[in-house]
């Protein structure tokens, strides 16, 4: 009982984050308490499995930020302090130098168009899943998780699909509705397109916060975090409209390979996780 509870609690705050982030219904996915005993730190974890191999009439890649070369060991991903503040203001007003690092990863997130990598996930308990994500813009996204863990998550522009293989379900929400939609958005400009709360920077990241409030949900916050030096993309972390954190760390990017149309592929009618 317990195990399912928490398998649906984390389950809700990765599609909430994503229906409120609701993959957020939330996308900060799913762990058991067997996940939890996952080595600590990361990089006692293995390498997660290779992408797969494309198939005739995979498209190319658009062209974006090259790759970052050779494999990287799991990061430890950086956990917020859960008692953090922020403006409880939605004017939150910011000086040049902050709307100038808003804008600086606005352009980076628009010039991506395919995106391939590694993550680890913390969830609300602290436990740890990994696994490897698949994003091809605009709204598609695969995030695979390694075994044990039966998640997979998959977005095909318009709707996102929770598929549990041991349950055997497949649970659907408007991507609209998430707030995987900044990421997968073909461009945006977070200080037009989102409500920004926060905007922070130190010797390692550029962070950004956005807020959502919403009368049935309650209000969700998406931070992303890109490395100070690099600019690239390296977390993000849903907070749902409880309090409670879902991070998500992502390591060995790659935006030059090719992937497969059929990886986004979701059957609206079926109901258990397909075979295979």
């Amino acid at each position: 009982m317990a195990t399912r509870f928490a398998l649906a609690c984390n389950r809700a705050a990765f599609t909430k984050a994503a229906a409120a982030f609701a993959v957020t219904a939330y996308v900060g996915a799913v762990s058991t308490q067997a996940f939890a005993q996952a080595p600590n730190p990361p990089q006692g974890i293995p390498a997660p499995k290779p992408a797969p191999k494309s198939r005739d009439g995979a498209v190319d890649a658009p062209r974006g930020p090259a790759a970052t070369g050779a494999m990287q060991t799991p990061p430890t991903p950086f956990i917020p302090d859960p008692h953090r503040n922020l403006p409880l203001s939605i004017f939150a007003t910011f000086d040049d130098k902050q709307k100038a690092q808003a804008a600086k990863i606005s352009t980076y997130l628009s010039s991506l168009q395919t995106l391939i990598g590694n993550f680890v996930q913390v969830g609300p308990d602290g436990s740890k899943t990994k696994g490897q994500f698949f994003i091809q813009k605009p709204g598609k996204v695969r995030f695979e998780y390694e075994s044990p863990n039966p998640i997979a998550i998959v977005a095909d522009g318009s709707m996102v699909a929770v598929r549990d293989r041991n349950l055997s379900t497949q649970d659907l929400y408007p991507l609209s509705q998430t707030p995987l939609r900044y990421l997968l958005s073909d461009r945006i400009d977070l200080m037009k397109d989102t409500n920004v709360v926060s905007v922070t920077a130190d010797d390692l990241f550029v962070s950004v916060t956005i807020e959502e409030r919403q009368l049935l949900t309650g209000t969700s916050r998406l931070m992303l975090m890109v490395g100070a030096k690099d600019g690239q993309l390296k977390q993000w972390t849903v907070t749902d409209p409880q309090g409670y954190d879902t991070t998500v760390a992502v390591y060995n990017l790659d935006t030059s390979r090719k992937i497969d149309p059929g990886m986004f592929k979701i059957d609206m009618s079926e109901k258990t996780f397909p075979p295979g």
